[in-house]
């Protein structure tokens, strides 16, 4: 586009604009979504708890029959207080209490049946639980994470069968040792042996457990046909 006063052909230089110095040091070339760095823990120490089961179904039948018995037995009382009879099989229990000595084994089988199950329900509130679920080393502060054991029980049978030798794995994954049985189809078995051991070693530090399990591996002929 030309102006009055310039030459046919010639073009009209566009103003630019000059940035400062501070505006080209405070704009490096770093995306707009830019966020913190996540928090790191010391080299992942490894500190993870197990996780906790939330127990959902032994607390809600538990749940379930108080609120039945706590029901019944409420709307028994109100009964008798409206001046009804109580229900028979208050009267009836209240009879047999009456009667039963304390020595008698119907009311010791009873007494070892409740204090079983509130055993059992004290076991529960104070463990875990989720124990096919392992523990993963905590490399961040706000992350956690679990490998389930029949997983981590395939990665080392995948890593065992890849020995030269090998012809077959049997892997049994606990919270503390993982077993491992192995058919050698040839090469001496020591020599199979020291490999599996190498191999299997690598594979479980990879795995990032918290906790590593200890590993017991064996290795054996396969059995004679005939």
């Amino acid at each position: 586009m030309t102006e009055p006063g310039e030459p046919n052909g010639s073009t009209r230089r566009m103003p630019t604009v000059e940035q400062s110095d501070d505006a080209r040091t405070s704009a490096p070339d770093a995306p707009a979504d830019a966020r913190e760095p996540v928090p790191t823990l010391e080299q992942g120490d490894g500190r993870a708890g197990r996780f906790w089961s939330a127990r959902r179904v032994p607390a809600a039948l538990l749940a379930l029959v108080l609120l039945g018995a706590a029901g019944l037995l409420l709307y028994d009382i109100a009964a008798v207080r409206a001046d009804h009879p109580a229900m028979q099989w208050r009267r009836s229990l209240a009879d047999g209490l009456a009667e039963q000595r304390l020595d008698d084994t119907p009311v010791l089988i009873g007494a070892g049946v409740a204090a079983a199950i509130g055993l059992w329900l004290i076991l529960l509130a104070l463990t875990p639980g989720l124990r096919d679920l392992l523990p993963m080393r905590r490399d961040r502060a706000d992350i956690r994470a679990g490998l389930d054991r029949t997983a981590a029980a395939l990665v080392l049978r995948d890593r065992a069968v890849e020995v030269s030798g090998v012809q077959s794995v049997r892997v049994r994954m606990g919270r503390r040792k993982a077993k491992v049985r192995a058919l050698s189809h040839f090469r001496e078995l020591d020599d199979v042996r020291t490999d599996l051991d190498a191999a299997l070693e690598n594979a479980v530090r990879e795995l990032g457990l918290a906790k590593p399990p200890a590993l017991s591996v064996q290795v054996h002929r396969p059995a004679k046909k005939g």
